[in-house]
């Protein structure tokens, strides 16, 4: 993780341009204590209001919250909303000599009525720009200076107008003249327009949208089919890569050259508040890591931990730099882990040439025979993986006044071990099926005779190794509970 906190103190070096629909979004907090005796609907009494940039502007809000230098170039119209986002651009340190008004044009507007933490009600006003040709020569003008000194650029499409057949071409055309990468968030089925673009950051259904297909993540074949249509997107379309986020499911890298390998990253979220504005968040994130130099996949992670900080947040949010790192020490220091993260984790250990090692168990009360297993199957791997036995599972296996500690401590003593690194809480009477996801190189146990030892044998089935460990005679759960009992 020492990586991953090195790219976020790099953060404040880098400067990122930001070209997109711009709109303006207000929040009216209240309560909410009776219906209104005109219509069946509740009565907001609102105690305050607050606005803030949204669209390509709640992007610009993520990267000036990280401390990254940036820039945006937009358009808004020339009325109060207008005037507002250049002050909240003034007010957040942004750089908007880029941005222009027409007056032919309102500002895209969205009024958020929130009660509590319960959105009511959603008002939209916006009106489709169709940019003046001055506009946009004018625009892409001090786009072309603005790449002379710009890491990054990202292209937030809403499809509010400005992001067309005229002008994406031309701005992805000079990026790449200027050697500048381009991410884009597409709202659009047409890719065509975004042809030459580093990575195009669709949502689930956007990718549906474009690929024809549906997807259902988590279920088996999910990847694969996945990855090949969004192959065919990139050979259809001309863009290099694609990164499809998948909410719940965490994010899908799909390199567009086969030569590269797919990545699926686990969510980062553990309770999620409000989604508005998640995808700006992961797109300056992603942003301003690889114009640090992060790899792609060093690059996800961070954004990917970005943005479940902000789906536990109210409103349109946005992320600091210390709430980055505070994710990224909790995930580090924290060695317990979902069965999908430690998946996740074992192919980027495999790629550092690591050998995994696992052996499992109920560990409901450790003794020195758990410590001598424990330090003995460490030895023949590189990185330990421990399978624990949920409550429900030990329950059903050894009887309802089992566990004495529950999976939670149980956990926390294990991960507290030298010799373990990472606890997986598995709920089946069985390991097979984790075993089966994680797929370790090595596989060690004491007690069992190979004969009877299926996880063994399945282990051993793909090309694995077994070890059926020694055991420390004198010690035994069973037997130290018996003795408590008499």
């Amino acid at each position: 993780m020492a990586n991953l906190q090195l790219h976020i103190d790099q953060f404040s070096s880098v400067r990122v341009l930001c070209v997109g629909d711009v709109m303006l979004d207000i929040f009216v907090y209240g309560k909410t204590n009776r219906l209104s005796p005109e219509a069946p609907v509740p009565v907001l009494l609102e105690t305050r209001r607050s606005s803030m940039l949204g669209g390509a502007g709640n992007v610009v809000a993520n990267l000036r919250s990280l401390g990254v230098q940036t820039s945006l170039a937009g358009i808004v119209g020339n009325d109060a909303e207008g005037k507002e986002v250049r002050k909240c651009l003034e007010d957040m340190g942004a750089e908007s000599k880029l941005l222009f008004t027409q007056d032919d044009y309102q500002t895209t507007m969205k009024t958020r009525l929130v009660s509590g933490r319960q959105h009511l009600l959603r008002l939209d006003r916006e009106t489709m720009l169709y940019a003046t040709d001055d506009n946009l020569s004018v625009l892409l003008s001090n786009i072309e200076q603005e790449l002379q000194h710009t890491d990054m650029l990202l292209l937030s499409d809403y499809k509010k107008g400005l992001i067309d057949e005229r002008f994406a071409p031309r701005v992805i055309e000079m990026c790449r003249a200027a050697g500048v990468p381009v991410i884009v968030d597409p709202k659009r089925t047409d890719y065509g327009i975004y042809r030459g673009a580093t990575l195009v950051k669709p949502n689930r259904k956007e990718f549906e949208e474009v690929t024809g297909q549906r997807f259902s993540p988590g279920t088996p074949g999910f990847v694969e089919s996945a990855v090949q249509a969004g192959r065919e997107v990139c050979r259809k379309y001309g863009v290099e890569n694609l990164l499809v986020t998948l909410s719940e499911h965490g994010m899908l890298y799909i390199p567009g050259a086969e030569t590269e390998r797919p990545r699926l990253i686990p969510t980062e979220a553990k309770e999620v508040f409000d989604v508005s504005g998640a995808g700006d968040t992961s797109l300056a994130t992603l942003g301003a890591a690889i114009a640090t130099g992060a790899t792609m996949r060093d690059a996800i992670k961070l954004a990917n931990a970005a943005s479940g900080v902000v789906v536990g947040k109210l409103g349109t949010a946005s992320i600091t730099c210390d709430e980055l790192r505070r994710k990224i020490d909790c995930r580090e220091e924290s060695g317990i882990i979902t069965a999908e993260q430690a998946a996740a984790l074992i192919t980027e250990l495999r790629e550092q040439g690591k050998t995994i090692g696992f052996t499992n168990g109920c560990f409901d009360i450790l003794h020195p025979g758990h410590l001598c297993s424990f330090d003995r199957a460490r030895a023949l791997c590189d990185v330990l993986f421990v399978g624990l036995n949920s409550d429900a599972s030990i329950q059903r296996l050894k009887g309802p006044s089992r566990p004495i500690n529950n999976q939670e401590s149980r956990a926390a003593m294990l991960v507290g071990l030298k010799s373990v690194n990472y606890v997986v809480i598995f709920d089946e009477d069985s390991p097979l099926s984790l075993i089966d996801k994680l797929r370790p190189d090595v596989i060690a146990k004491e007690g069992y005779a190979m004969d009877n030892w299926k996880s063994g044998r399945f282990v051993e089935s793909y090309g694995g190794k077994a070890v059926i460990l020694p055991r420390l005679e004198g010690f035994s759960t069973t037997a130290i509970v018996e003795k408590l009992n008499k």
